[in-house]
Parts: C-alpha cells; structure tokens; sequence
C-alpha cells in the first residue's frame, strides 16, 4: 500500500515553544534534584558527578550555539564551571542557552527551515530534526540524572518524576 505523505507548513511559533517546553522540563528537574545528590559521583564513572551530568546540558547548547550561530551575530552563552556549578546559577545558564537555541530555531526559519552546517555536525539542518535532535539529547540527560538519583539512594518523589512528563503544564510556565 502505498502512502501518501502532505508536507506541512513549518510553525516558527511552534517550534519556539516547544523548544521552550523542553527546557522548562529541563529546568524542572534540575531544580528539583536533591541538594546532597549534587557533588555525588556517577556510578561506573568516576570522573563525572551529577553536577557535571547537569552542567553538560547547558554547555552542550553553548557549543552548539557557536558552532552554528556564532558568524551569524547570535550570542554565545558563557559555559558553566562542571565542577563548581550550583543549581541556582545552571538554572539561571539555561535560560541564557535556552535563549541561543531560540535564536537559532529564528535564525533557521529566516533561512527557508534550515540552520546553518557547522564544520562538523550528525544531524540534519533542517528545523524538525535540529529540535528532536535537541530535545532528545536532553531528555538522556534527564532520564541519566533520574537513574543516577536512584543508584545512589534517592528515589525521586513522583511529583517530580511524573512532572518530567507533564509536558502541558511545563508550557504554560
């Protein structure tokens, strides 16, 4: 049987807010990550800790930002310190990348869909795979930090589990 597939019209307004929702899901858990499971090591890896696991969402996006952005006039964030970070300052740092990435979806929609190439990159330019490419890099990262909590003891309340996934009231924030 053969499909029939419609091309349909790319929302900037829709993608923006989606990628906005992610980081609003990001933020939700960082914030909600007990203070004494911060400096705790990662399981199997000793040279990482939950802090740097944290830390790497918002430094990834600044890499990203440059690679992409950066000869196109958007402002790169400064990265994060992965070993001194604390959560009030990562958190405040992801609303600056957050605002890069944003810049980065408008800069791909004033260029036909598209983002620029960086020297090196493994995804696609164009928009719908810049943000699942995005969003599925962070929630890894949440998903690790949420099992890493339970290796060492601290069982997330389902509050803050469940609200990984409340994704409707993660958007209205």
């Amino acid at each position: 049987m053969e499909r029939s597939l419609a091309k349909v019209q790319i929302n900037g307004e829709d993608l923006i807010a989606a990628w906005q929702t992610n980081n609003n899901v990001t933020v939700f858990l960082i914030e909600h990550l007990p203070a004494d499971l911060w400096s705790m090591k990662v399981p199997g890896l000793p040279q990482r800790t939950v802090r740097t696991v944290a830390a790497h969402i918002h430094n990834a996006r600044c890499m990203w930002i440059k690679m992409l952005g950066a000869r196109h006039g958007i402002t790169v964030p400064k990265t994060v310190d992965v070993r001194r970070v604390n959560r009030s300052t990562l958190t405040r740092a992801l609303g600056r990348s957050s605002r890069g990435m944003i810049q980065l979806i408008q800069l791909g929609l004033a260029h036909g869909g598209k983002v620029p190439e960086a020297a090196w990159q493994n995804f696609p330019t164009d928009l719908v795979h810049f943000l699942n490419y995005f969003v599925a890099h962070e929630a890894h990262h949440r998903g690790q930090l949420c099992m890493v909590a339970r290796q060492l003891g601290y069982r997330l309340p389902s509050e803050v589990t469940s609200g990984l996934w409340q994704w409707k009231k993660r958007a209205e924030k």
